[in-house]
């Protein structure tokens, strides 16, 4: 595409907003729909071959397509900047702000917004309790919490796999690791959707206002925790946090503690939720590879990249631009935001040959983009893919013959986090059991 000019434009309150006269992918852009991703991927296919970085009125945001200019982004945090990536698409409104002032929410991410020194400082400091060791610790954990779920309907024939077991299932996990008791999974885990709505989605304000005094509830709760570890040490996350701060590191604040709380409290299992999701859509579709993993379950982690340059979670990601750019054949202003499309860039033909294709076997499905890439790479990817590993193994074994349940329309949330809000699944029963019960 032609390099494109920018100007001021009346009555954009001083966003710079592009201009492309005569450019024949105008239309493009005003087919982009970020918030609905039941089946971006004819559009975005489209959108690499003849628009790869355009320009969304619609968001204010420079789109990013393909994956050779978005691993570059991710390399270069001092030209792109992460400080937007917790930031509303949209402003919030007054009404919606007040909630969170009035309630003296003060969160803040934990790690994914903060830029260096600060996120260096935080980071180091994390990892200190946040370790190799402590994660695979959690895998009887896991497999014994995937168990339990699986028997309460393996043998009705019939489950939403996401209702019955990943909705809650990597909230329990993460909850082990913080300390969190398992009567308070279902609030947390409201609270956790509140901020992701908010963050990541295009609520009306009607709604918004509901998951605004969520989010004000979520906060209260993370610093809660952290006095509560301060008064009484125990051995999980927030425990070791305090205690390290406690014998003299004083590099974080009890407040930067829990807003690393309050950021793994979302993304240490809303993510692993959605991933999962769209795995078994996957899989289930495409019986070659679901039966490959019964057969062979030692294709199984490597079916785990797999589906995660499928099925990303976090379908889109933001950057901010601090430094003049260059993202492919566009001038992006210092000031711009941009939008990476991580799902668009999974399925890139340049990097991945038939990338529309599941294959369990691919040899270089690690090359996705789905935890990022430098410095802000995913703290959590050990457990996402430990966790995904071990529902695999237990569901291939102990639902060897599952399959989606016919005529059933899958639905996703209106954010750019994606995945859908049940999958339901059928096994050794008649085949005239069709579709999700009425």
């Amino acid at each position: 595409m032609a390099s494109q000019r920018s100007v001021e434009a009346p009555g954009t309150e001083g966003r710079v907003v592009p201009t492309t006269p005569g450019c024949p992918h105008a239309s493009l852009a005003d087919e982009f729909r970020p918030f609905d991703l039941a089946d971006p991927f004819p559009f975005l296919a489209r959108a690499r071959a003849e628009a790869p970085v355009f320009y969304s009125p619609e968001l204010d945001f420079w789109v990013v397509t393909r994956y050779e200019e978005m691993r570059a982004i991710f390399l270069d945090p001092q030209t792109f900047s992460s400080e937007n990536t917790q930031t509303p698409f949209r402003e919030r409104p007054p009404a919606v702000q007040r909630v969170l002032d009035d309630g003296g929410f003060s969160g803040f991410s934990g790690l994914s917004a903060r830029q260096p020194p600060d996120h260096t400082r935080i980071r180091a400091f994390v990892q200190k309790a946040f370790t190799p060791k402590r994660i695979a610790l959690l895998e009887p954990d896991i497999r014994a919490l995937t168990v339990s779920m699986i028997e309460r309907f393996e043998k009705r024939g019939r489950a939403d796999l996401v209702g019955e077991l990943v909705y809650e299932l990597p909230a329990l996990v993460i909850f082990i690791l913080l300390g969190i008791p398992e009567e308070d999974v279902p609030r947390v885990k409201q609270w956790a959707q509140s901020r992701v709505y908010l963050n990541f989605g295009d609520l009306p304000v009607e709604e918004q206002l509901h998951h605004a005094e969520n989010l004000v509830r979520y906060w209260t709760y993370c610093e809660e925790l952290v006095e509560a570890r301060t008064r009484e040490p125990r051995d999980d996350l927030p425990g070791a946090l305090v205690r390290i701060y406690q014998e003299g590191d004083r590099s974080i604040t009890k407040h930067e503690i829990a807003s690393l709380v309050y950021g793994m409290l979302t993304a240490g299992h809303e993510t692993t939720t959605n991933l999962l999701a769209n795995g078994f859509v996957e899989l289930l579709r495409d019986r070659d590879q679901w039966e490959a993993l019964r057969a062979e379950p030692g294709l199984i982690p490597g079916a785990v990249e797999e589906l995660l340059r499928t099925g990303p979670s976090v379908f889109a990601w933001k950057r901010k631009v601090k430094k003049p750019a260059r993202i492919g054949d566009s001038d992006i202003p210092v000031g711009a935001n941009v939008l990476l499309l991580i799902g668009s860039a999974n399925r890139d033909e340049r990097v991945f040959a038939d990338p529309e294709r599941l294959d369990v076997r691919r040899q270089n499905a690690d090359d996705h983009l789905s935890f990022g890439l430098g410095i802000h790479y995913c703290l959590g990817n050990a457990l996402a893919r430990l966790e995904t590993r071990v529902v695999l193994e237990e569901l291939t074994a102990r639902l060897p013959d599952a399959r989606l349940c016919a005529d059933q329309v899958f639905t996703y949330p209106p954010t750019t986090f994606r995945g859908p809000t049940s999958v339901w699944v059928e096994w050794g029963v008649s085949e005239a059991l069709t579709g999700p019960p009425e």
